[in-house]
This record gives structure tokens, sequence and C-alpha cells, in this order.
């Protein structure tokens, strides 16, 4: 079998916002013609499965809008400061969103979240060693973070939330489903925090 380079003929820019952009792209196809393809370009994300010296992980309720109700999520954000170190990306999230800091940062899973129309990344990272951040440091919460309902869950059954459909974000249940085979293989699977991103 022989591989097919798809090619981009054309690209027409549809929607130009802060946080993404959408574009149609023609696309040549192997069986000779071309295809529209309509492709969101976001800032990427972080995502942290912040895991305490007794298994449990840090969960957050969320209202999202596109959904119009609270979901379980864990803290996670944009890649939205320019050239910042990916770790420092998720230090940042962890204070601002869970007031904690982490000591130890691994690399658990890339995810792209949804490849049929994003070119979204979101890197997931495992903290542990967690304290609290100092109460003269402690982050300013605004818009849909302002009422953000933390919760300390046994790991375990974080997953089986998963497992039943209570945790349907997509970088949360693949966050906690790796932490939790990470942790299954004593930890030996974990990848170091400064792996170069997909």
């Amino acid at each position: 079998m022989t591989s097919f380079s798809h090619e981009t003929v054309s690209r027409t820019q549809r929607y130009a916002g802060p946080i993404f952009t959408v574009h149609t792209d023609e696309v040549t196809m192997p069986g000779g013609g071309t295809a529209r393809r309509d492709v969101v370009t976001n800032k990427n994300a972080v995502v942290v499965v912040a895991l305490d010296d007794v298994g449990r992980v840090a969960l957050i309720r969320q209202y999202r809008h596109p959904l119009g109700r609270k979901i379980w999520e864990l803290p996670a954000g944009l890649r939205d400061v320019d050239g910042e170190d990916l770790v420092l990306a998720a230090a940042r999230e962890l204070a601002e969103e869970v007031d904690l800091v982490a000591a130890r940062y691994d690399l658990l899973i890339d995810l792209h979240t949804s490849p049929g129309f994003s070119a979204e990344t979101v890197r997931i990272f495992l903290a542990r060693e967690l304290s609290a951040v100092p109460s003269g440091e402690l982050h300013e919460r605004h818009d849909e973070e302002a009422d953000i309902e933390l919760v300390w869950c046994d790991l375990d059954e974080a997953v089986a939330m998963v497992l039943r459909g209570e945790i349907t974000n997509a970088a949360a249940a693949g966050g906690l489903l790796a932490a939790a085979r990470a942790r299954d293989d004593g930890w030996a699977t974990l990848r170091p925090a400064g792996t170069p991103p997909i």
C-alpha cells in the first residue's frame, strides 16, 4: 500500500476570535479530487491531575456554557501566555483554580481532543507533593472560575465516576484513567515533565 500525501490547496478564514480561529481548507484526497474540511485552531491547553499523599485527586465542578451546566473536570487552562513553559502553565492553573502548589510534576499523556475538526492538543500532568498557596498569593477568580467547587475524591472512585458517565470531560477522563494506570504500574510509565510536546 502506498502512502498518499494530503495537500492543502486553499484556505479561507471564517472566524478569528481571542481563543480560537475557524478556517476552511480544500485538501487533496486519494481518489483524485479534493474535499473541504473546516478546522478550528486554538491556543491548546494543560490539565493537572493533582494527587495528594493519600491517593485523592482534586476534582472541580465548573460551569460550561455550551452545555448549560456545571460538569466535573480537572484543574486546567489554555496555554495563553506566549512562550510559557508547559509545567509553569500547569502550575499557574493549579494555583489559580484550586489554590495548590506541587513540588513534583510528571507527564501523564498528550491528547488530540477532537482531531476530526480541531488541531487542539492537551498535555496532562500528574502533580504530587502538594501544599497550599500562601494566603497572600491567592488568585482572585472571575467569571466561570468564581464559583468553582473543589472536591477531593479517591482516585479509584474518580475512575468509577468516569465509567459511570458522571465525568464526561474528555481530558479529565483521559487524565484520571492514565493516572490510575500509572499508579498501578508503580509510576514506571510516567514521562519527564519536560518531554517535548506533540
